[in-house]
């Protein structure tokens, strides 16, 4: 199959030189993206309107965040899930979790059409990793075992099916989904990347968001871009960075048509930064010829 290039090339927004940019998301009433840096211990906002970003410290590494109502996320610490004011500042934590392996610790999340969140997390140990639920009436429930560094998550626009990373495998799975229940079930491999290398280095699935269309556009870890696959698995098209590390993405805008990048610079060597200067920068693909849906929030309806 050709594969296309979108006609909205990425160019970096804020230079942030992160170390592990992640879990960019748009806030479609403030008109804000929020993201985060986990090693700094940083949970950025950027206003495209004013080309401002700011950020609040929270103490700890912190990997994923959703929007949780008027003026507040919830963040996934290291093992820990808490609400931030992001006016203020303040963290009031939630829920802890004790995980069934040591240096384990939280990864990705994303909230479901429910107001659910759904979190990973990463373990040195291989297999050992979970994906777990988090409900808003507080219980934690875990929906997938066995996993080693849970990543890229999200639902096709029909509700049906859920789709999770496991970066380790090179793999994105489906599972059928019950949005009532939140069950999920039947998992196959939809997408295999344990083949694909640049230069060498081999590339690893990251972050990822779905379009109205149900396509599924994923940031590759070392693979200088991002990928765009139908519903089928099939590659469709591809958005070639500047950045070794691109690690997620999510569209944004007033027509939530601008695809945000954010990328890492942890663990490259001085000549690899040099190569990608803007490592761990913000990058904004702006115009994109699809459009994709509002995030869901944590306990509320769609925005």
């Amino acid at each position: 199959m050709q594969i296309s290039e979108n006609p909205g090339q990425p160019s970096p927004v804020v230079a942030a030189r992160a170390r592990l940019g992640e879990c960019p998301v748009w806030d479609t009433e403030r008109r804000v993206l929020f993201w985060v840096d986990a090693y700094n211990h940083r949970v950025h906002q950027f206003d495209p309107a004013t080309r401002r970003n700011r950020y609040l410290e929270t103490g700890d590494i912190v990997s994923a965040i959703v929007l949780a109502g008027q003026d507040r996320l919830l963040i996934a610490l290291r093992d820990r899930l808490a609400f931030l004011d992001v006016n203020t500042g303040a963290i009031e934590v939630v829920y802890q979790i004790k995980f069934p392996c040591p240096n384990t610790r939280f990864n990705d999340g994303k909230c479901d059409s429910q107001g659910r969140f759904w979190i990973g997390a990463v373990s040195d140990a291989p297999e050992q990793a979970e994906l777990y639920r988090y409900d808003p009436d507080g219980s934690m429930h875990v929906m997938e075992t066995g996993l080693t560094i849970s990543n890229g998550l999200g639902w096709s626009p029909d509700d049906a099916t859920f789709y999770l990373t496991d970066s380790a495998k090179h793999l994105i799975y489906a599972y059928d989904f019950d949005a009532k229940s939140g069950a999920i079930a039947n998992r196959r491999v939809l997408i295999d990347l344990s083949r694909e290398s640049v230069d060498g280095v081999v590339v690893e699935p990251d972050g990822m968001t779905i379009d109205q269309a149900g396509n599924l556009w994923i940031a590759l870890w070392n693979g200088w871009r991002v990928a765009c696959f139908n519903p089928n698995g099939e590659e469709i098209h591809s958005i070639q960075l500047p950045v070794q590390r691109p690690t997620s993405v999510a569209f944004g805008g007033a027509e939530l048509r601008d695809l945000y990048i954010t990328s890492a610079s942890v663990g490259l060597s001085q000549k690899e930064i040099q190569k990608g200067f803007n490592a761990g920068d913000l990058f904004c693909a702006a115009d994109q010829t699809v459009i994709a849906k509002p995030n869901f929030r944590f306990g509320h309806d769609p925005l």
